[in-house]
């Protein structure tokens, strides 16, 4: 399926597969990525930190975000921004699909 050019609904790109973290890289250049994620319940990303901020979209369902040790829940059509340098980790309660935006300028 060809991305660029063509309208497409972001939650079909990716699918869930059960106990897996599943991504699909939608654009990937020098100056950052755009890759969608999907989570299946209990999955998540372990607590770390990055040297430039990251955005996140929850495209299906709802995520807990957890940055520098305060939870977030965060459900389908919000987004949150994580800080550079600072601890932050992602956790699956149930199943969710996000986007995740990262520039690195």
């Amino acid at each position: 399926m060809e991305l660029i050019g063509n309208a497409l609904t972001m939650s079909d790109l990716v699918a869930y597969n059960e106990g897996s973290v599943v991504s699909k890289t939608l654009i990937d250049k020098k100056i950052g990525t755009v890759t969608l994620f999907s989570f299946g319940a209990g999955q998540g990303l372990s607590e770390h930190t990055v040297p430039y901020d990251a955005f996140v979209q929850i495209v299906d369902g709802e995520a807990e975000v957890t940055i520098n040790g305060e939870p977030h829940t965060v459900a389908a059509g919000q987004m949150i921004i994580m800080p550079a340098n600072i601890p932050h980790e992602l956790k699956a309660v149930k199943q969710f699909k996000m986007l995740l935006v990262m520039i690195r300028a």
